[in-house]
C-alpha cells in the first residue's frame, strides 16, 4: 500500500479550526482528519497532499456525470459572463422546469431553491397550506434535511426511540423547539399497517424516501409505496417523495419512475446541476396552485439562480437525450462493482451485504439476510463497517463512511477493478 503524506493537510486543519466552528463547514465532513481536496476530475480526486483517490463519495452524490463534467463547466463558464444573480425571471429557468415536467412523472409545476433542505421545507409547509392539517408522517431513518422540523429520529439512540411499531420522536440536535414534534408521527418504513392504524383527517402528509438511501440503501418492500399512495388519497392527505438523493441518478425520472408510484409532491437536487446548488419542488398543478395563487409563501433570492439554472440545463438536457448511453452503463458498472464486492468478502468470510440498484447501494457487514428498515441497519455491526471505510480510505478508496456508495458516468472497468482489488485486501484483513 502506498505511503500517503498528511502534512499539508494536518496545516490546514489547525488552521481551519482557528476561524471555523469545528473547522469544518458541515457536520457530514467531521473526522479526525477531514479531507481536504485540491481539484477533482471525472471519478477521481486529489488532496492538498497530492494523494489521489478513486471517488464513490461525489459531493455525497450530485457529481452523476462526474468531478468537473465539461458540459457543466462550460454551461458555468458561459453564464457567469452573462451575470451571475438578477432577482428577476431568465429564460432558463422555465427551460428547466419544462425539462422537469417532461422528465418526472409527479411534475407539473415547479418551484426552484437552492438546497434540498429548502425544497423539502417548502414541500411540508405547502402540504400543512393546501390541506389545512396539521399533521406530517415520517419514518424513522429517514432525513429530509438539517431544519428543526423534520430533523427528527434519523439515526436515534434506540434507548430513546422506544418500540419499533410506535417509535417515539427522537430530536436530532440540541437547540430545536420540542414543540415541532408535537404534529410529527414517526412510523418504522416499510410498515404499511403501522401507517393504516394511525391515519386520521388531520395528517396532511406522508414524507419518505422512497428508496431509502439515508440509513443503508433500502428497497421499499413489495406494495408498500403503492400502499402509502392508497391510503394518503383515502384520507385526502398529500405523499410527498424526497428524491434529493435518488432524483436522476437512478432513473431520468427518479425513483418515482423506477418504482411505478407518483406522488403529489416531490424534492429534488444533488444530480440534477451536477454539483451546483440547485434544487426543486415539484408536484401536481392542483396542489402547487397553492404556491401559485399566493395562498402559501415561497420566497429565495437565490431561487432559480441563473448559474445554478444554467448547470441543471445542461445536464438534464444530457440525461435525457441520452438517457439510453447514460443508465444502462451506469447499472452495468454498478452491478459489476456489486458483484465484486460480495464475491471479495465471500472469498475471506466477511458477511458483506450489498444491496441497492446499482447507481447508488449499500454495503452492510451483517449476518443479517437483509436490512429493511432503521432497526435492521441498527442491528448491523457498524464499528466493523467504520474499519473497512477506514481501510478503504487509506487505499485511496473514498466511499461514505456509513457505506454507501455512488457511481458516476466516469469510473471505468479498470477503475472498478483496481476498487475491488483494494476492498478484497482490506476484507482479507478486516
Amino acid at each position: 500500500m502506498q505511503t500517503r503524506r498528511h502534512d499539508h493537510a494536518d496545516r490546514l486543519y489547525a488552521r481551519a479550526r482557528q476561524v471555523i466552528a469545528g473547522g469544518v463547514s458541515s457536520d457530514a465532513r467531521r473526522a479526525d482528519r477531514p479531507l481536504f481536496v485540491d481539484h477533482a476530475s471525472g471519478a477521481e480526486l486529489w488532496d492538498v497532499d497530492g494523494n489521489r483517490y478513486l471517488d464513490y463519495v461525489l459531493g455525497q452524490g450530485p457529481n452523476l456525470l462526474g468531478h468537473a463534467a465539461p458540459l457543466v463547466a462550460d454551461a458555468v463558464s458561459d453564464q457567469v459572463r452573462r451575470g451571475v444573480a438578477y432577482a428577476a425571471q431568465h429564460e432558463l429557468e422555465a427551460q428547466v422546469a419544462e425539462r422537469l415536467c417532461s422528465m418526472v412523472p409527479a411534475a407539473e409545476l415547479v418551484r426552484f431553491n437552492s438546497v434540498g433542505s429548502e425544497a423539502v421545507h417548502g414541500a411540508i409547509r405547502l402540504a400543512r397550506g393546501h390541506t389545512g392539517r396539521p399533521k406530517i408522517v415520517k419514518f424513522e431513518g429517514n432525513y429530509h434535511g438539517w431544519l428543526d422540523p423534520v430533523l427528527y429520529s434519523v439515526h436515534p439512540d434506540l434507548a430513546l426511540a422506544g418500540d419499533a411499531r410506535h417509535p417515539t420522536a427522537v430530536g436530532g440536535t440540541a437547540g430545536q423547539p420540542r414543540h415541532d414534534a408535537d404534529d410529527l408521527i414517526v412510523l418504522p418504513y416499510n410498515d404499511l399497517q403501522a401507517v393504516e392504524e394511525i391515519m386520521t383527517d388531520d395528517i396532511a402528509a406522508v414524507i419518505l424516501e422512497p428508496l431509502l438511501c439515508n440509513t443503508g440503501c433500502i428497497t421499499p418492500a413489495p406494495g408498500y409505496l403503492e400502499g402509502l399512495r392508497e391510503l394518503t388519497q383515502q384520507h385526502g392527505s398529500l405523499l410527498i417523495f424526497d428524491e434529493i438523493i435518488t432524483g436522476f441518478r437512478v432513473a431520468p425520472g427518479g425513483a418515482g419512475e423506477l418504482l411505478g408510484v407518483v406522488p403529489d409532491l416531490a424534492a429534488f437536487g444533488k444530480a440534477m446541476a451536477g454539483g451546483m446548488q440547485v434544487s426543486a419542488l415539484v408536484g401536481s398543478a392542483e396542489v402547487m396552485g397553492t404556491i401559485a395563487d399566493g395562498k402559501v409563501a415561497h420566497a429565495g433570492t437565490f431561487n432559480s439562480h441563473p448559474v445554478g439554472m444554467a448547470a441543471a440545463d445542461a445536464v438534464l438536457r444530457h440525461l435525457d437525450e441520452h438517457r439510453a448511453d447514460v443508465y444502462p452503463p451506469l447499472n452495468a458498472a454498478g452491478k459489476r462493482l456489486m458483484d465484486g464486492l460480495r464475491a471479495a468478502a465471500a472469498k475471506h468470510g466477511v458477511p458483506l451485504l450489498v444491496d441497492g440498484p446499482g447507481p447508488v447501494f449499500q454495503t452492510y457487514i451483517t449476518d443479517q439476510a437483509a436490512v429493511t428498515d432503521y432497526r435492521t441497519f441498527a442491528a448491523c455491526d457498524r464499528a466493523a463497517m467504520a474499519r473497512f471505510h477506514a481501510g478503504l480510505f487509506a487505499a485511496g478508496i473514498s466511499i461514505v463512511p456509513r457505506g454507501l456508495w455512488f457511481l458516476s458516468t466516469e469510473h471505468t472497468a479498470d477503475q472498478i477493478d483496481e476498487t475491488i482489488a483494494a476492498a478484497e485486501s482490506v476484507l482479507s484483513s478486516l
